[in-house]
């Protein structure tokens, strides 16, 4: 065993302290089996690069090595990242890159989606890359809860001596079963990884109408000037938009937003947007900024794509509504994290803590994602250890509805690499991306020595 899966031995303690609830009593328990005698591979065909990571049974210690079949940039990454959700159908899609990437058998075979060129005039006119300058694409991808995909690429620089950035938002219409595409010039001179999500519909605005819109901000102006983005009904012609005021003014609003009842169709497992979007899709329509005014109201963007202000206060700016309508919020202070869980709405909370001890010095980046139907929470944290490079961890909580406290941690990759985010650096790994098959089985972004890139990584063992 490596020295991640002993070290794992001094850390699990930590791992599962705090609020525990009916968990702390589960710890405290007889429980010599096991969850590992339970394991069987999901996926009995050969994958052309499969690795072994240690995993580690909180509950009762036991380690031991799990496959994952693993993946490079080439499906659908770049240098530095790649871009990963699923559909309900069980596809694997990435937009690191370029364009859409996708599997529909969990990585045996692939396909890309590459906007054809079609005559001038048309909305769609040309493949905006540049000779020399593949790979430097980035975008984001998501299901919306209609079936649709909606997703956008940006390629920085191109155009000749005005090295203008260019949108195109790029659409999988499910209702007649094609992708389309459309060059968008109305964006920012300097756009950046994007994040994207649905804001829930019937949407009946100034924009036009649709079953719902799609939204999509720069990674750079949003954290730097909250300046915006782009917004659509048809996800394909993008307009901008301005954030509120973080001091307020705004319309309040009233939301019930307990949708245990609700009977919430699959979409809602897999419409989660990357947690640095900090927002979530409500279901009654519209989309929901948790912690956004300086007095920790949320802003709501409803389906007139108006702004209000809820007057709530989140535990965290990142959350999520699963289809079993939990709530889920996650927070992250030094070294540790909170994973809060309300099943009325957000009125009460229940909450475990994650502390990564000794072993972590600061944390690089992470990512969570909630499926309801699976009663599975999972949290990615890629943090750098005391003695140097980068560690990358996936836990899992099953069945979180009776017990927050996870049950598995997973060591994906070697550990042996220290990367930093951001342009300038020699080995990036700029976000953390997870997503999570209708199977159970979790799809991670990861980066160690095997490969100057990131990549991702997709679970073959899971309990029967």
């Amino acid at each position: 065993m490596n020295r991640r899966g002993l070290a794992v031995l001094l850390m699990v303690a930590m791992v599962t302290s705090g609020c525990m609830g009916d968990g702390e009593a589960m710890m405290g328990e007889d429980t010599a089996t096991s969850i590992f005698e339970n394991y069987q591979r999901i996926d009995p065909a050969p994958h052309g690069d499969e690795r072994t990571f240690v995993t580690v049974d909180l509950r009762t210690n036991a380690t031991t090595n799990t496959t994952w079949a693993v993946f490079d940039a080439t499906y659908g990454g770049n240098c530095c990242e790649h871009y990963l959700a699923t559909d309900i159908d069980g596809q694997i899609l990435n937009i690191g890159g370029e364009y859409p990437v996708f599997s529909t058998d969990r990585g045996h075979e692939w396909d890309t989606y590459i906007p054809p060129a079609l005559p001038d005039g048309q909305c769609r006119t040309f493949i905006p890359t540049n000779p020399g300058q593949e790979g430097l694409g980035e975008g984001s991808i998501v299901q919306a809860t209609n079936g649709d995909i909606i997703s956008m690429s940006w390629f920085p620089y191109v155009g000749g001596d005005l090295k203008l950035d260019k949108f195109y938002a790029i659409l999988y219409d499910d209702s007649e079963g094609e992708w389309k595409w459309c060059y968008n010039r109305l964006t920012e001179p300097f756009y950046d990884r994007s994040w994207q999500v649905e804001v829930v519909g019937p949407i009946d605005s100034s924009l036009g109408t649709g079953e719902w819109a799609s939204m999509v901000i720069s990674n750079f102006w949003h954290q730097s000037q909250n300046a915006g983005g782009q917004i659509s009904v048809d996800g394909l012609n993008y307009y901008p938009f301005q954030f509120p005021d973080r001091s307020g003014g705004d319309p309040t609003v009233e939301l019930d937003l307990d949708f245990t009842d609700a009977d919430l169709p699959a979409y809602w497992d897999v419409n989660k947007p990357h947690k640095e979007m900090r927002a979530f899709s409500v279901p009654s329509g519209g989309l929901l900024f948790p912690a956004y005014y300086d007095n920790g109201h949320a802003a709501f963007m409803d389906t007139t794509l108006s702004w209000n202000e809820l007057e709530v206060v989140f535990p965290s700016e990142y959350c999520q509504i699963d289809r079993s309508g939990s709530l889920h919020c996650v927070a992250n202070s030094g070294t540790s994290f909170t994973h809060y869980l309300s099943n009325d709405g957000g009125q009460t909370w229940d909450n475990q803590t994650y502390n990564l001890g000794n072993d972590a010095s600061q944390i690089e980046e992470w990512e969570f994602q909630a499926n309801g139907e699976l009663d599975l929470f999972i949290l990615n944290v890629r943090y750098q250890s005391t003695e140097g490079p980068d560690v990358d961890t996936v836990y899992h909580v099953r069945g979180y509805s009776d017990d927050l406290s996870p049950d598995t941690l997973t060591y994906v990759g070697q550990g042996d690499l220290d990367s930093t985010s951001g342009a300038g650096n020699d080995i990036r790994f700029d976000f953390a991306s997870l997503a999570i098959l209708n199977d159970g089985g979790v799809v991670v972004a990861y980066h160690d020595s095997t490969d100057p890139d990131p990549l991702f990584a997709v679970e073959l063992d899971l309990p029967a």
